[in-house]
């Protein structure tokens, strides 16, 4: 990306232009345009370019220099120069240049030649440079000279005519200046529609069979093969405060990918072509092979519509839509053309699709599906599992009092068995976001390192257990208190990780629905413990009241009347406490589902 220089170009080179404040711009030989996200500049350029020969023989050498002619522009920073033959701008630069000042320019190598171009060495203030051109021992016989000046970042000018030398002894014939590029996409009259997804035309949307038309919260994406069948015309549209961007790829990780974006830029949207070679900020690219650009921006959508050749063999990591990609969906915030980290996680197909072939109306998810089964299994563990095998803890240590399994009370094997199984289904579930990042994700805020503390206190509470004093040992209070403690502490720090899981970008669940339901959730299982600790404080009050009944010989047969009455009604509860617990994990797995 270019920074605030200039880039003077003297006839002739082939590759995308990339400029950089160091002047290593090898790389921007080609259509000459800054990379700046934004289009050149309409006004007439403020430069002169002068040279001290309007004739030259083989070998000789013309001074070649950039001026300031405008008060208004009393500097630019930077600069590339070539010389190409005259009237074939596509033609490799010729001859190669003498430095007059290296502190200010260096030599770069455009086409096959080293020292064919010029360019700043730094990106201070200038005024004026020169460089001296040598003539090639077989030249053409005309050459020109064309230039490119940037200002600032956003003002810039794109093959500004310089003199025409002649080679003595051509035949002198009239040429025609290369006109400074000043164009620009125009305006869309109207929104795009989702009418003939499928048919006419494929589509990827969010919401799933949103229409743009009528929908302001829609992302879209269609694109269909030109009757022509050279060509594919592409429309994105999106809700978004900077930009909106698709992206092929050949896989579901970001990374090698061909990206188009439609950045806002004031009242305008500019398009552009980009490359992403990791999970790094895409590098744009040469926008050739791109055309009929056009664009719109209504109540805080961004519409923009290209068509792109089928195949463009000459430009590097530029892919073949003959092809089948995955297609991503982008969105984010700009700020005077520089675009930001998406803010959320781009929504993705679900399968791969030939760009060129029929037309299909595409699916897609916006989380990986790693990413979902760790929140699936977080939520069984955490929703369903853990909360039950406390509740039955807490009370229901009395039930079924007679009844044991493999030598151990009922309520005990119950809590034991799924406390273990909670902290295999925890570990694995744990491991996941680790595997899909490759790494510590630096972006999840304070959620990983609380999941990280509940793992631990996870695997540390069936430890405690095993190693657990007798009932006789004066320990044992001890380990009751500790081991109710850290599970209160790891269950609360749980519940809050599952909170903040839920506003993950990876994993983004609806909002206000996500917190208002699990808010729902933890209110039910407080009151369900409050309904079973007030009612087992009655039944201590009651017991208490009778106590002098227990000499009585009716103490038995009253005793086992108010144990039915209590297994009666603590059956109930959890029943009922299961049902809801499962009604709340299903809703959550089936926004899960749907993500």
């Amino acid at each position: 990306m270019w920074r605030s220089y200039f880039l003077l170009v003297l006839t002739g080179c082939v590759d995308p232009v990339t400029g950089y404040s160091n002047g290593k711009v090898s790389v921007a030989c080609g259509d000459m345009v800054p990379q700046h996200g934004y289009d050149p500049s309409p006004d007439p350029p403020p430069y002169s370019i002068i040279v001290d020969k309007s004739s030259f023989s083989p070998g000789d050498r013309i001074t070649v220099s950039l001026q300031v002619a405008s008060p208004n522009h009393t500097f630019f920073r930077g600069f590339l120069m070539e010389a190409r033959n005259a009237g074939k701008s596509d033609s490799p630069a010729v001859g190669f240049f003498i430095l007059t000042d290296p502190h200010e320019s260096q030599l770069l190598q455009c086409g096959h030649t080293q020292g064919s171009a010029v360019s700043h060495r730094r990106s201070s203030r200038k005024t004026e440079v020169q460089a001296v051109w040598e003539s090639p021992q077989i030249p053409p016989q005309r050459v020109q000279f064309l230039v490119t000046v940037v200002h600032e970042y956003k003002m810039y000018w794109v093959k500004i005519a310089g003199p025409v030398v002649s080679l003595r002894g051509a035949t002198a014939v009239p040429t025609t200046a290369v006109p400074a590029e000043t164009t620009s996409p125009a305006a869309l009259s109207a929104p795009f529609s989702a009418k003939g997804c499928g048919h006419s035309k494929s589509c990827l949307r969010d919401p799933l069979g949103c229409d743009p038309e009528t929908d302001s919260r829609c992302f879209f994406l269609s694109f269909t093969t030109d009757e022509d069948e050279r060509s594919v015309m592409f429309e994105l549209s999106g809700p978004a405060e900077g930009y909106v961007s698709f992206a092929l790829s050949l896989d579901k990780w970001m990374g090698n990918d061909d990206v188009y974006l439609c950045v806002k830029d004031g009242s305008r949207v500019i398009i552009r072509a980009a490359h992403v070679s990791g999970r790094t900020h895409p590098d744009l690219i040469s926008e050739e092979g791109l055309w009929g650009r056009t664009w719109r921006v209504a109540d805080g959508v961004l519409q923009c519509c290209f068509h792109r050749n089928i195949s463009l063999p000459q430009l590097e990591n530029r892919f073949n839509l003959n092809q089948s990609y995955f297609l991503f969906l982008a969105h984010g915030r700009a700020h005077q053309g520089f675009i930001h980290r998406h803010d959320h996680q781009p929504l993705i197909s679900t399968n791969q699709k030939v760009i060129s072939g029929p037309a299909e109306d595409l699916g897609g998810s916006r989380s990986p599906l790693l990413i979902k089964i760790h929140g699936v299994l977080m939520l069984t563990v955490w929703m369903w599992m853990v909360n039950t095998a406390i509740f039955i803890a807490r009370h229901y240590k009395h039930l079924w009092p007679e009844k044991t399994l493999l030598g151990h009370r009922l309520w005990f094997q119950f809590h034991k068995t799924m406390m273990v199984l909670a902290v295999v289904l925890t570990f694995v579930a744990f491991t996941l976001p680790f595997i899909y990042r490759s790494g510590w994700s630096k972006r999840a805020g304070s959620h990983p390192y609380i999941g990280c503390t509940v793992m631990a206190l996870s695997v540390l509470q069936p430890i405690m257990a095993i190693l657990r004093p007798s009932l006789e040992s004066p320990w044992r209070i001890i380990f009751n208190w500790t081991h109710f403690g850290v599970g209160i502490v790891t269950q609360i720090l749980a519940e809050v990780c599952v909170f903040l899981g839920t506003a993950q970008q990876a994993l983004l669940l609806p909002s206000p629905w996500s917190p208002a339901v699990l808010t729902g959730w933890l209110l039910w299982i407080v009151l369900a413990d409050l309904l079973l600790l007030i009612h087992s404080c009655a039944l201590r009050r009651k017991g208490k009241s009778n106590s002098e009944d227990k000499e009585n010989i009716l103490f038995a047969q009253l005793e086992r009347q108010q144990h039915g009455e209590v297994s009666k009604l603590q059956k109930m509860v959890l029943v009922v406490f299961l049902i809801g617990n499962t009604g709340f994990l299903v809703a959550f797995i089936k926004a899960i589902v749907c993500v």
